[in-house]
């Protein structure tokens, strides 16, 4: 996880109403980087679960996310942030986390697509918006997001609903758009940036996208037809 996805899961926390218990998966928190990877503290006073293969700083319980220890429908909220990409069989963990949300439930993932290799302690897979929108297909309602540039995207996201999970309004929407802007900074240094721009001149702006676009960031509201429906009655 990096800065930018630490201001991502800020927006969220501080725009809609996430339901409790709230399952982290993948809550170890490497040393030194602490104060990014705890997200623990952007939900003082709730009802908190870390999840991890491994033992550590912000683990309460040691599970593997492909056969979670929860009963089903017994959790409100799910996060997994730079997670998946660790998991050897993945379509597993994404059961699982439908298996154990509640009906009301709100799924909060994402997952690199333009990144290097970073074993922890493998890196098994990467994912595009189009395989994150097929893995959700289950969650009528979803918000799907990107940063970086449209081809060589650095993250996708989501943050899906349930079938009886409070539909985000417009105005949780707004605020959510309004916190994105606030948080989610991964500003170049100003020496990367000036080397960058230079390259670009000489190079042409592609080679360097990844880079200078990476706080540039899009999202896309999805509702399917029985969600209009039911919001309209």
């Amino acid at each position: 996880m990096n800065l930018f996805l630490r201001g991502m899961m800020q927006a969220v926390a501080e725009s809609f109403p996430l339901p409790e218990p709230i399952l982290e998966i993948g809550s170890y928190q490497v040393e030194g980087q602490a104060d990014i990877l705890n997200l623990r503290s952007l939900f003082p006073g709730k009802d908190y679960i870390g999840i991890d293969f491994r033992a550590g700083p912000g683990v309460d319980l040691v599970a593997n996310v492909e056969k979670l220890p929860m009963a089903d429908a017994s959790v409100g909220t799910v996060i997994a942030l730079s997670t998946f990409e660790h998991v050897e069989k993945f379509w597993l963990g994404f059961e699982e986390v439908e298996r154990v949300l509640r009906p009301d439930g709100v799924f909060v993932v994402a997952s690199p697509f333009y990144f290097h290799v970073h074993a922890y302690p493998n890196d098994y897979w990467r994912f595009t918006p189009e395989a994150l929108k097929f893995l959700l297909e289950g969650y009528p309602t979803k918000l799907m997001g990107s940063h970086g540039p449209a081809r060589r995207m650095a993250n996708v996201w989501s943050i899906a609903f349930k079938d009886l999970a409070s539909v985000p309004t417009a105005e949780q929407i707004e605020a959510y758009n309004t916190n994105m802007a606030k948080y989610a900074r991964e500003p170049l240094p100003w020496v990367r940036r000036i080397k960058y721009q230079m390259g670009r001149v000489l190079c042409g702006r592609r080679p360097f996208a990844v880079h200078l676009d990476r706080e540039r960031w899009s999202m896309e509201v999805m509702r399917d037809q029985a969600v209009a429906i039911r919001k309209a009655a």
